[in-house]
Formats: C-alpha cells, sequence, structure tokens
C-alpha cells in the first residue's frame, strides 16, 4: 500500500479555514457494541434504562461520538497532512445526545497556529472541531492543539 499524497501541511492552515469532513450516521448495533466494550452505562445498553435516563432513549457514548469525529478527521484530512499527533485537548462539552440514525456532521476549524518553539520543523494548530445533528443541532464541541510537520523544515527555524 502507497502512503498517501501529503497535501497539507503547518503552513496550508490559516486562522479562519472551515473544513467539512463528511458525515456519519451510527445505528443502534454500532452504539451497543461501542458501550459494551468501552462505556458500559445503562442508558447506552438498555432500551428501558435509556427511557428512564434524562435521555429519553438510547444514545451514544460521548466517547463514541469522539470517535466517530475522529474517524471523519483521519478520513478526510490527517490522513493527507504532515500530522504528528496531539499534545492534547483543552476542552471537550458533550451538547446534545445523539441517537441510533442520527446524521452527523463534522467541521474543522482553525482558530490559531504558531510555530512550535523547541521545534522549528513543526508549527502548532489549534482548531476546533463541531459535530452537528441532522437537525443542525450541535452534538460535540472540542478543541485543542495539533502538530504538523512544516514544508520548508530546513529553512523554518526563525520564520513564522
Amino acid at each position: 500500500m502507497n502512503p498517501p499524497t501529503i497535501r497539507h501541511y503547518w503552513e496550508d492552515m490559516t486562522v479562519g479555514a472551515v473544513i467539512d469532513l463528511g458525515t456519519v450516521t451510527p445505528t443502534r448495533e454500532a452504539i451497543l457494541d461501542f458501550a459494551r466494550q468501552f462505556d458500559p452505562q445503562p442508558f447506552h445498553l438498555d432500551d428501558e434504562a435509556a427511557k428512564a435516563s434524562v435521555f429519553g432513549g438510547l444514545c451514544a457514548s460521548g466517547w463514541h461520538t469522539c470517535a466517530m469525529a475522529m474517524r471523519l478527521m483521519v478520513d478526510n484530512f490527517l490522513r493527507e497532512s504532515a500530522s504528528l499527533g496531539s499534545p492534547g485537548l483543552e476542552s471537550i462539552k458533550w451538547l446534545k445526545p445523539v441517537f441510533p440514525g442520527d446524521t452527523l456532521r463534522l467541521q474543522h476549524r482553525v482558530i490559531d497556529r504558531r510555530p512550535m518553539a523547541s521545534r522549528p520543523d513543526v508549527g502548532l494548530v489549534r482548531t476546533v472541531w463541531e459535530m452537528f445533528n441532522q437537525r443542525g443541532d450541535q452534538v460535540l464541541h472540542m478543541e485543542g492543539w495539533g502538530m504538523f510537520r512544516r514544508r520548508h523544515a530546513a529553512t523554518a527555524a526563525g520564520a513564522p
């Protein structure tokens, strides 16, 4: 398998840029499978318990929602980028429950960028990931930094 062509380096990520990263629709079975393995709380596993919960029905784990967002991000952006990982998230909010059959759309927005002080060949990009359901309700908000290789690493020292 050939490695993908790198199309997105640090220099290509400008503040204010918004990228639509596609959609995903979780099934009841996928929600149950994820919950059984990673978040076995009753409202993710049992219809009756879920109906009696604040959610009113079986819903995806917030961590499942994050995992679906990550998959969209990798498939539709990171795979063709010079990504070097992330030092972590600053914020994560699950704003509305995700139910089986919801169609979720992910959007990625660049809000800050700077060269990494200790590594002139690496740039940091601060982004907001926002996921919306088919009604336009925001279900997820994540904010954090990513590390990306710079296109001109040899001349990056001292360059903004």
